[in-house]
């Protein structure tokens, strides 16, 4: 939160029950937090003086809306901000008597269709190829590296998901890993060979970084000095790697979307993605079928009579 703006109580109140009842993600937190303190400003602008919730009006909220637009705000962002505001205004409904829910009928800004970028085939070897070169010894960064980018292709985890492994979390006699997902959802993923031999290899040098006082113990990926390893530091450890095949355009997250479009190229079932990936949502898995044009060409290659 910018330091000049003093964060209206019922909307502290509203991020608190976030955390602590509903568990939200400190990520999602922190976002609706600056969405809100920018609405709460934006009312004390438009309508002056000692407002209140009851106050605020659907042209209100349309020009807040149009505000956000003017300073550059793209149409997710918009669309973000706009469920925070819904979201909060259905809080202050249950808990705090606010007859109407002005934001309920607002609209949210259509959507530009993005399709999620990830690793081709073609680039997998490439990639695979440098990080097992950069672990050929027993330097523990490289073979700390190699071991995340196994695990996150293999599982398909979220970024704030393989950070927070711990060890009583990874199973390598089952193959398999207990991740906690948004809302605080567990769910058990298997891990594939190639991965758990990265993994295994990985821990063996660990070993002597936990040993030092004051290291971590329980996390399953640290920095050179013991302590838990920050999500920045894996994303630097990966876009090195996705640089190094000249492939600037890939992140971390392009790494899961790459897991589940692989998945669906070689004709896995949509429900069984949704439930490796933690979606709550069959919709939200459905976004990787777009991408699946392999499966489709194979398909059509074998039944088409003219291909």
């Amino acid at each position: 939160m910018d330091r000049n703006v003093v964060r209206h109580p019922d909307v502290d109140e509203y991020l608190t029950f976030l955390e602590k009842e509903r568990q939200h993600s400190p990520h999602t937190i922190k976002a609706y937090g600056r969405d809100l303190d920018r609405f709460t400003e934006f009312c004390g602008r438009h309508y002056g003086g000692k407002w209140k919730w009851i106050t605020i009006d659907r042209l209100g909220l349309r020009s807040f809306l149009a505000d956000e637009q003017r300073r550059g705000l793209g149409k997710r962002s918009a669309a973000r901000s706009l469920s925070a505001i819904r979201s909060f205004f259905r809080y202050l409904q249950a808990h705090h008597g606010l007859a109407v829910n002005v934001a309920r009928s607002a609209r949210v800004p259509k959507q530009d269709r993005r399709l999620p970028s990830h690793v081709r085939y073609s680039q997998l070897d490439q990639l695979f190829e440098l990080a097992e070169a950069r672990a050929a010894g027993d330097d523990f960064v490289p073979l700390r590296d190699l071991a995340m980018l196994e695990l996150f292709y293999s599982t398909g985890m979220r970024l704030a998901e393989l950070i927070g492994l711990n060890l009583r979390h990874v199973d390598l006699l089952s193959d398999q890993v207990k991740v906690m997902g948004k809302g605080r959802k567990e769910r058990i993923l298997p891990v594939g060979s190639k991965a758990v031999l990265a993994l295994r290899r990985y821990l063996a040098v660990r070993e002597d970084v936990v040993a030092r006082k004051g290291s971590n113990r329980q996390a399953v990926f640290v920095s050179r000095l013991g302590k838990r390893l920050a999500p920045r530091s894996a994303q630097r450890a990966m876009r090195s790697m996705f640089q190094a095949i000249g492939e600037d355009g890939l992140r971390v997250h392009s790494l899961r979307h790459s897991f589940a479009t692989h998945l669906l190229d070689a004709g896995a079932d949509l429900r069984a993605v949704q439930e490796l990936l933690g979606h709550a949502s069959l919709s939200t898995t459905q976004v990787y079928t777009h991408t699946s044009v392999e499966r489709l060409k194979k398909v059509y290659q074998q039944a088409h009579p003219r291909a």
